[in-house]
């Protein structure tokens, strides 16, 4: 993930001279849960139902460490449109309800943008040999095939050093 995250951003800052922000990579089971816990998802159950929106603790490839969440930030300090905030969960998750699904019909700005961030990504996995998966519900959310971090654990926070934990 890291190789494929590193040349993604050097072709941002070569094709746009923007750069790649990351929002998220390694969530631990612990915080999978908190997220869970929160009023805002206990309102919308319907977020842990096929296609999900979320994932229950350790599922998913954000345990593994083997998800990453990404936007592009232009030369100018500003986040690029993609059509939504990062992390915006519709409580609709079908194509034309959704505005961060990759299917949404968005104008022509956001679709290049979005398109841009998609190069980037999928484009920095080819290249290195690894396939990559652009989750369709979420514009940011680029993860390695459930066959390959399906062979591992999810992590905990327990799991990693003390200098790495990420709840309190």
């Amino acid at each position: 993930m890291a190789k494929i995250v590193l040349s993604a951003a050097r072709k941002v800052f070569k094709d746009t001279n923007g750069v790649l922000v990351l929002y998220d990579g390694l969530r631990v089971v612990e915080a999978q849960q908190a997220m869970l816990e929160t009023q805002r998802v206990q309102d919308n159950p319907q977020w842990l139902e096929e296609p999900r929106l979320l994932s229950p603790p350790g599922a998913g490839g954000h345990p593994r460490a083997m998800a990453i969440d990404v936007s592009i930030q232009s030369a100018d300090g500003s986040l690029l449109d993609m059509g939504t905030e990062f992390d915006y969960l519709a409580e609709n998750s079908a194509p034309d309800a959704n505005p961060a699904h990759r299917d949404y019909a968005h104008s022509d700005h956001i679709q290049a943008n979005r398109k841009l961030l998609d190069d980037a990504m999928l484009g920095a996995a080819k290249e290195a040999g690894i396939t990559m998966i652009a989750l369709p519900q979420e514009w940011w959310d680029f993860r390695l095939p459930a066959s390959v971090y399906e062979q591992y654990a999810p992590l905990s926070d327990g799991d990693l050093p003390d200098h790495m934990k990420i709840m309190d």
